[in-house]
């Protein structure tokens, strides 16, 4: 008998996640797990000890809500939340979702410029702020149109002419009844996406997007009980964290909560509060060497984005865990999943299968479907993804086609059915007429040892219309001489076409991010610049400088 890889057992799981039932709102969703779980702690926040049981949790978010609303804070009202991972993040959301009202999470490192721009593009009337992101507001020349000093919210500190959190939390009444009916359609999240290129569009997520997204991870990663201690270390703005939470609280299960994302302390907090699930970057495997140490961790599954294939099998061997592929969104959520018993696919580059209450298509610049195998764009339609973007006619004119989500991905899909990323659309380089994968060579680049992470990108050629450039952000320790263009080179024509071998080289401290840690590619390349000055250059064997620029 031929092996399917884990595609039949997937589609079990899915026809049974897709009968549901599911509770309408994120308030429902709450007080299921709290009638169900009741004494159980739901969460712990690793940086003070902090513990809040299922029936805390709820009692909590129904006492705020209560607060909020006699603030003015009604069914629709935009309230900015920039506060980092404490309790009041999860607990102001639940009461907001309960309300009716609209969370716009924002970044607590944002600059002054950052969150004017949230705030004022979201139309926010309210802002739940933390003490340390206080020097941002501060810095405002004026506030945005809808906000007024009396409805910022502190959270940590007392200002005269504001209202302390604390102080919410302690005046609500438990009786809470929110005044107008809450729907699974309704709007909970006006979420802020961060591409690496313009400014960030605020996705509408509604509360059916979040029970669905939090409901289904849980459904594909722990309903056999085998997953209950999640580590969450990324900042609750993000999109992660949020159905992280979610997805414990429908496992009966506890979400082990960082103050943020740490290399240095992250394996402690793996063997200390014994995790089951995370979301396991690869850098930490060449930061961990293996040894007997790895024994004492319980990890049961992990999830993985972009790996290559030695690792997808080393994470598995060393930690006795499953390791597995998806593809998500912000505008869509769950996209694909790679199922648990794809045995050797699992180590390919694959994303895997459509998801619970998905559909897939790869389509064409003709609009029309491809030939499997061919590569096109992955369209996405199914039950709760984002209504749209906010304010956003053109970008939703650009983004959709009927019900189909147009992801700006480019996929191919194999014999066996499975889904591989390509690259993004905007992220192709057009060498001699032949399309590069900006992604295909950064993931050569990164399995070489000593290099961290990379970014390929285009440079003009007058010849070839665009040359490949690679920058790379080597290792701890690490340096040019350690890692020389010379054996860059090499390492990428082992294992790439040679149209595709960089033909540029340079390094960097530092890329620049976008609030989402993703790299910012538009702000690498010099401005008013030639971008071919300081790289190293494989066909003149040599480094250019200014002169070669002026020639």
């Amino acid at each position: 008998m031929s092996n399917d890889y884990g595609i039949a057992a997937m589609q079990c799981r899915r026809a049974v996640a897709e009968t549901g039932p599911y509770p309408d709102t994120l308030g429902e969703f709450i007080d299921c797990a709290a009638n169900e779980h009741g004494d159980a702690i739901l969460a712990k926040w690793l940086e003070t000890g902090q513990t809040m049981t299922y029936s805390e949790f709820a009692d909590a978010s129904k006492k705020l809500a209560s607060a909020l609303l006699a603030q003015g804070i009604r069914k629709g009202t935009h309230v900015g939340v920039m506060l980092p991972n404490v309790p009041a993040f999860p607990l102001t959301w639940a009461a907001l979702g309960r309300i009716g009202a609209i969370m716009i999470p924002v970044n607590v490192g944002y600059t002054q410029q950052e969150l004017t721009f949230v705030l004022t593009d979201a139309d926010a009337q309210f802002l739940v702020i933390d003490a340390v992101a206080l020097p941002s507001l501060d810095a405002m020349a004026d506030l945005p149109p809808l906000l007024d000093p009396a409805r910022i919210i502190i959270h940590g500190d007392l200002r005269e002419d504001s209202q302390s959190w604390e102080a919410l939390m302690e005046a609500g009444d438990l009786e809470f009844e929110a005044p107008s009916a809450v729907s699974r359609t309704d709007m909970l999240n006006l979420q802020y996406t961060s591409g690496t290129t313009g400014f960030p569009k605020g996705c509408m997520l509604s509360h059916d997007y979040w029970v669905l997204l939090g409901s289904l991870a849980a459904h594909w990663r722990g309903a056999e009980g085998e997953v209950s201690n999640i580590l969450i270390w990324a900042p609750f703005y993000y999109m992660d964290p949020q159905w992280q939470f979610l997805m414990a609280m429908r496992l009966g299960g506890t979400a082990k909560i960082a103050p943020r994302i740490s290399m240095s302390r992250a394996y402690d907090y793996l063997v200390e509060e014994e995790i089951h699930y995370c979301i396991f970057p690869e850098p930490a495997l060449k930061m961990w060497p293996e040894g007997p140490k790895d024994s004492a961790l319980c990890l049961r599954f992990v999830s993985i984005f972009g790996w290559r294939e030695e690792s997808r099998r080393e994470v598995e061997r060393r930690f006795g865990c499953i390791a597995r592929e998806s593809f998500g969104m912000t505008e869509i959520g769950g996209g694909l999943m790679v199922p648990d018993d794809a045995g050797e696919k699992a180590y390919q580059r694959t994303c895997g299968l459509p998801a619970a209450f998905r559909e897939t298509r790869i389509v064409g610049e003709n609009g029309k479907d491809v030939a499997q195998g061919d590569i096109g764009e992955l369209w996405v339609a199914g039950r709760g993804i984002l209504w749209g973007y906010y304010k956003r006619p053109t970008a939703n004119a650009e983004g959709f086609a009927g019900r189909w989500f147009r992801t700006g991905d480019l996929f191919r899909q194999d014999e066996d059915g499975f889904y591989q990323i390509v690259g993004r659309i905007k992220d192709m380089i057009r060498r001699s007429g032949e399309n590069i994968a900006a992604q295909e060579v950064e993931a050569a680049l990164n399995s070489m040892p000593g290099v961290i992470e990379s970014a390929a990108v285009g440079v003009p050629d007058p010849t070839r219309g665009q040359e490949v450039k690679v920058y790379l952000l080597l290792a701890d320790g690490k340096g040019p001489g350690d890692v020389p263009p010379e054996a860059v080179i090499a390492h990428c024509a082992s294992r790439l076409s040679k149209f595709k071998t960089p033909r540029f080289i340079a390094y960097l401290d530092a890329f620049p991010r976008t609030v989402s840690n993703k790299i910012r590619k538009s702000d690498i390349l010099p401005k008013g610049a030639d971008p071919r000055v300081g790289s190293w250059d494989r066909r003149e064997q040599r480094w250019l400088t200014e002169g070669d620029a002026a020639g």
